[in-house]
């Protein structure tokens, strides 16, 4: 089996420029906390119905779940701060101050540390940055410059550091958590412009999907190419299902997702979603997939 789609979610029609961004889904109630950058919200829904909005979260561009915190994060790149709140209706937000246009999100509970990828603006000197927050101060513990444009990251528990995708120049640059004030080390990709990334703990892989339309696997730790896979276009989300063993990628030109087996690692499908559908959410269990459709402000609702 490769995806089933069982229904539909509508959810809140764009009030100005831009559709959905990066999603999450929160184990304990089954919510979706998506990012709806049109409307400067985080929508949230079941599998079943749209249940509520957070509001004034400006050009909202990720929501990151943290299980283990009980947490809710959210990168609001129009007013270069991150959110920080409870799951639930109604929700306090705190926002601490980050850097420019905040974008990528990735949490170590166990230090409380989260780690804002800062897309940066190429007219502003020195603003491709990294801001680690101190979640528990609510404040900003450093601020690390980075070579180029920030894409998404990925936290990995078992090594403590953080991988963070760079466009341009292509690499993964690596913070230690046990020092997170400057660069560990830089690891090269071979394809041009490192978009979407997930980690697969089990076996230490880490999943690169690249502008380029190719998707690296590279050995984490020593940063090694494993393999590498054309794509079906210019890739954006990507989330790993370690159930499963597959990986989904949101390709928003032509609109579709190509799945793959990660062991071994070979395509099997490719699904039809909607123009402009670059973005999803996978549910802890792995037992859902949720697909943005900009242009009918949906969610679809697939089994894994």
């Amino acid at each position: 089996m490769t995806l089933k789609l069982t229904g539909h979610i509508i959810l809140p029609e764009h009030k100005g420029k831009g559709g959905f961004d990066h999603a999450a889904v929160h184990a304990a109630s089954g919510h979706v906390y998506v990012a709806h950058t049109a409307n400067d919200t985080v929508d949230v829904f079941n599998h079943e119905r749209h249940l509520f909005s957070i509001p004034n979260l400006t050009g909202v561009a990720g929501a990151l779940v943290s299980d283990e915190g009980q947490l809710i994060f959210s990168s609001n790149r129009a007013e270069n701060t991150v959110g920080i709140f409870a799951p639930g209706l109604d929700p306090k937000v705190t926002k601490v101050a980050v850097g420019v246009r905040p974008n990528g999100l990735a949490y170590d509970h166990g230090r409380r540390l989260l780690l804002a990828a800062n897309v940066g603006d190429p007219a502003i000197a020195h603003s491709y940055t990294l801001t680690m927050v101190d979640v528990g101060g609510r404040a900003v513990k450093a601020s690390i410059e980075v070579p180029g444009r920030t894409r998404w990251a990925v936290f990995d528990p078992a090594a403590e550091v953080f991988y963070v995708n760079i466009s341009d120049p292509a690499v993964i640059v690596v913070v230690d958590a046990n020092k997170p004030t400057a660069i560990a080390r830089t690891i090269p990709i071979p394809a041009a412009g490192p978009h979407g990334l997930d980690f697969d703990l089990a076996t230490g892989r880490l999943f690169c999907a690249c502008d380029a339309g190719v998707l690296v696997t590279l050995e984490a730790r020593s940063g090694k190419v494993l393999d590498q896979k054309p794509l079906s276009g210019v890739p954006d989300v990507v989330f790993f299902n370690r159930q499963r063993r597959h990986l989904y990628i949101a390709i928003g030109d032509p609109g579709v997702i190509d799945i793959f087996s990660t062991s071994p690692m070979e395509k099997l499908a490719t699904i039809e979603t909607e123009a402009g559908c670059h973005t999803t959410a996978l549910s802890p269990a792995g037992d859902r997939l949720y697909a943005f459709l900009p242009r009918t402000h949906r969610a679809a609702v697939y089994e894994t």
